[in-house]
């Protein structure tokens, strides 16, 4: 079994996992309650990160190496597997973080509103994004080209599988996290893991229907492997509460936009009266319903 084959198995048995605890635990049941429209959107752009997106920035970068810098490729094939490991959370999880960020800003919330339109958490919402949010990611790409460049195909496997673990455990609708929080021992211990890691209940914070409560912070909490980042860049809400309601308001205002228009958008636009997905269209803004 080569690396590939290897980190796919345990990403699979990773993802296998989580949603046996979501429904052993009976928080599938009881949260996720998923429209037909959302199940195309869930799986449909799984598919397509899987067999589309990443294949796609990797042989893209390959190939472009190949063809003009190919007197760098291996270069780095002699640094150790930590300085792999740090570069990769440099160059792909930072900036997945700094992309994460941007993406809340008007121009780029079109394509990355379908991961918060879900008004459920779950792992099979985990990849939930619009296809061109994958396409244009920067982590991909750049991890394309630090394979070409000789980063180790078993760092890389090791590295995308525990980053994935994490995402799909913040995600999941079953908190692991907080039957651990009441535990006074470890209470130094979750002090350090809900800095460093997404939990559910920072991430779920992210996702959050209002920021009003005091627990959402859908304009904060962007970390996906390393909430460290949110930390250190003064984006980071930790309040180890969940909030009660997951989604987007202008969804439960206007009604659920389709799946094609969240998944191809700016290629298909949105009907919608009111609608990000569509051009000169409007975004949704709290502060702007404050009676609300």
């Amino acid at each position: 079994m080569d690396a590939a084959q290897f980190q796919n198995v345990l990403i699979g048995v990773a993802i296998a996992g989580f949603a046996l605890m979501e429904f052993a635990s009976r928080r599938y049941q009881a949260t996720v309650h998923a429209t037909a429209n959302d199940t195309k959107l869930d799986l449909l752009v799984f598919v397509s990160v899987v067999a589309i997106s990443q294949p796609l920035a990797i042989l893209a970068t390959q190939n472009a190496g190949q063809t003009w810098f190919s007197e760098f490729q291996g270069a780095l094939a002699d640094w150790p597997w930590w300085a792999m490991f740090a570069l990769l959370l440099l160059g792909d999880d930072l900036t997945q973080y700094l992309w994460h960020r941007a993406s809340h800003s008007p121009f780029l919330w079109p394509l990355h509103r379908a991961h918060h339109s879900a008004q459920y958490m779950s792992v099979r919402m985990t990849f939930r994004n619009n296809f061109f949010y994958y396409l244009m990611m920067p982590g991909l790409w750049i991890s394309g080209a630090l394979l070409f460049l000789g980063i180790g195909v078993w760092v890389y496997g090791f590295y995308l599988t525990a980053k994935l673990t994490i995402i799909l455990g913040a995600h999941c609708a079953w908190r692991w996290d907080e039957p651990l929080y009441k535990i006074k021992a470890l209470h130094p211990v979750m002090w350090v893991v809900e800095r460093t890691i997404s939990t559910p209940a920072t991430h779920w914070a992210h996702h959050a229907l209002t920021n009003k409560d005091g627990i959402g912070n859908y304009t904060g909490n962007f970390g996906n492997m390393l909430f460290l980042w949110d930390v250190i860049f003064g984006t980071a809400h930790i309040t180890r509460k969940y909030p009660e309601h997951i989604g987007l308001m202008d969804d439960r205002i206007h009604g659920q936009e389709h799946w094609v228009h969240q998944m191809f958008y700016p290629v298909v636009h949105s009907k919608r009266a009111d609608s990000a997905l569509r051009i000169g269209g409007t975004i949704y803004d709290e502060t702007m319903h404050s009676g609300s």
